[in-house]
């Protein structure tokens, strides 16, 4: 897999609110823009890897990098409030001013798709990691072949960037599939479990590559559902979730097995997680 970007690990750098978008009642996007100009024209990124966001006086917390490398205005980061550091970020507005570490961690092995199907299962919040690969295979779409964006949440009002899956669906060679658990009035997608959606799927499993995230029990049935198209196990990758604190690999909060899920994730082959995704506590 690609070797990731990474800034030092020591203080963070000072980045500035530039952007803040709500999405939905409790997720909200801040874009950020590092305050010291060679830091910002410095800093790289893989899709899939994160910083550390550290609020001054509360504390730091990790969060998916969501714009595409390429986008030099900011960095953008889609949150959900659900915690002391978290609701504090969401009292940021443009202005206001973070700690940023990063970016940290192995990201989506993208340069070594090329001329491959893609294929993006998401569940929740966790299509926030995968946005960004969505970013960066639209901006140079002549390097791939199809793009199937599988989408689940539980409630239809859970769904954001509504338009963006609108607007994408009507993209050449690019297939989008959604599914709510529960389903609201105008909801114009599948209402049911995301795994119902997967036989709809089109793409050649001998050249197509796949992405997860989200949920552990659904990146499991995923897998078995995608491994049983024929796609191999080398042609498989999800995004995994700990509590990761330092994001080197030395607090070990994150410890998956013998990794560290900061250090040596977030992304996964699927030959690396599926032993430990089997037991219960991993």
């Amino acid at each position: 897999m690609s070797t990731p970007y990474a800034m030092d690990a020591g203080p963070p750098h000072t980045a500035s609110v530039v952007a803040r978008t709500q999405e939905s009642p409790t997720i909200f996007t801040l874009q950020l823009r590092l305050d010291d100009a060679a830091a910002q024209a410095a800093y790289r990124f893989a899709p899939g890897q994160f910083n550390m966001l550290y609020l001054y006086g509360v504390g730091e917390v990790p969060i998916s990098i969501m714009s595409d490398p390429e986008e030099r205005d900011g960095i953008g980061h889609t949150i959900r409030a659900v915690g002391r550091v978290t609701r504090g970020l969401a009292a940021l507005q443009p202005g206001d001013r973070v700690g940023l570490r990063g970016p940290f961690g192995r990201g989506w092995p993208l340069q070594e798709m090329g001329g491959r199907d893609v294929v993006l299962v998401t569940g929740g919040l966790g299509c926030a990691p995968a946005v960004s690969v969505i970013h960066y295979v639209l901006r140079r779409r002549e390097r791939f072949g199809k793009l199937v964006i599988i989408q689940g949440v539980k409630h239809a009002d859970d769904l954001i960037w509504r338009e963006q899956y609108g607007r994408w669906a009507k993209l050449p060679d690019t297939q989008v599939l959604v599914a709510a658990d529960e389903g609201a009035a105008l909801w114009p997608w599948h209402v049911g479990r995301v795994t119902e959606l997967f036989d709809l799927a089109r793409f050649n499993p001998t050249r197509a590559v796949a992405m997860m995230c989200g949920p552990e029990g659904m990146m499991r049935v995923t897998a078995e559902h995608l491994l049983a198209r024929g796609l191999p196990e080398s042609s498989l990758y999800l995004s995994m979730e700990r509590n990761m604190q330092c994001a080197v690999g030395r607090c070990g909060h994150c410890q998956f097995g013998g990794a560290f899920v900061c250090r040596d994730g977030p992304v996964f082959n699927w030959g690396e997680a599926k032993t430990l995704l089997a037991h219960r506590g991993f």
